[in-house]
């Protein structure tokens, strides 16, 4: 069995909030059953990464938990939150508190190449 699940998050639309939760809900699923979990944010998706974008956005109009309240929870059960550089060079630099390192593409090959690694990507 694998040591880690590894969720990269790219290519959904953050328009969205519909598409960007399964991903999140996921990761914090699997925190709590204390695997070790990564959420890698890259390519559009990597602007949930800056402050305020994340805030913005709720499932439906009447929800009161913002896409950024379920990373607080993901993180909260022990998920470790990961920005590419691209995007921080393409979004800015104003980055979330969650986001715990800023990693490359060799990094994300890296994992995806291990065994003990599991990689979801959405």
């Amino acid at each position: 069995m694998a040591d880690k699940l590894l969720v990269v998050i790219a290519n959904v639309d953050i328009t969205r909030p519909a598409e960007v939760l399964p991903p999140l809900l996921q990761a914090t699923v699997a925190a709590a059953m204390e695997f070790e979990v990564e959420v890698l944010f890259t390519g559009q998706a990597g602007q949930l990464a800056m402050k305020g974008e994340a805030e913005k956005l709720l499932l439906k109009e009447e929800d009161s938990k913002s896409v950024y309240d379920h990373i607080k929870q993901a993180r909260s059960a022990g998920v470790v939150f990961k920005v590419c550089t691209p995007a921080i060079k393409f979004w800015g630099e104003n980055i979330i508190p969650e986001i715990s390192e800023t990693v490359g593409g060799a990094y994300i090959i890296n994992e995806a190449m291990d065994d003990s690694v599991v990689t979801f990507t959405y």
